[in-house]
């Protein structure tokens, strides 16, 4: 086969690419990492060098890392949860006394979305990160 037969072909397969992990900046690593297991029902893992896992159900892993140099800057994390798990994680939530809200804006409080034929609900996190949980991907065009 000539280099460019080999290529074409490795062309025509279909690229997989998968988000393995990303790190989540915590001013405590441990509170913020124990904050979303119990929220979503997960365990923390085992200390990797500076990192404290949380390992999501799709080999998708958040690692949170402590940054006490500067502010932590908000980001959203949106989590594709079982329809039958919600109900529970939003006990969990009022349990904990956070307050859930139907939209990213965190406008409405106490409040559920049905975006998509699912459920869904933001929240903060110790540091202020916009977490989502919903029980339908969204529908893109």
């Amino acid at each position: 086969m000539s280099h460019d037969q080999q290529h074409q072909q490795e062309s025509a397969l279909p690229a997989t690419v998968q988000l393995n992990h990303t790190a989540v900046y915590a001013t405590d690593r441990q509170l913020s990492a124990e904050f979303i297991a119990v929220i979503l029902g997960l365990e923390v893992g085992a200390p990797f060098g500076p990192f404290l896992p949380v390992d999501l159900g799709n080999g998708v892993t958040l690692d949170f890392y402590e940054k006490r140099d500067a502010a932590i800057q908000s980001q959203h994390y949106a989590f594709l949860v079982p329809d039958e798990q919600f109900d529970t994680m939003i006990t969990r939530l009022e349990t904990v006394g956070v307050t859930y809200y139907a939209d990213p804006a965190h406008t409405e409080p106490g409040r559920i979305n049905r975006l998509f034929g699912g459920r869904g609900a933001y929240f903060d996190d110790p540091d202020g990160h916009n977490m989502e949980i919903m029980t339908r991907p969204y529908a893109r065009p």
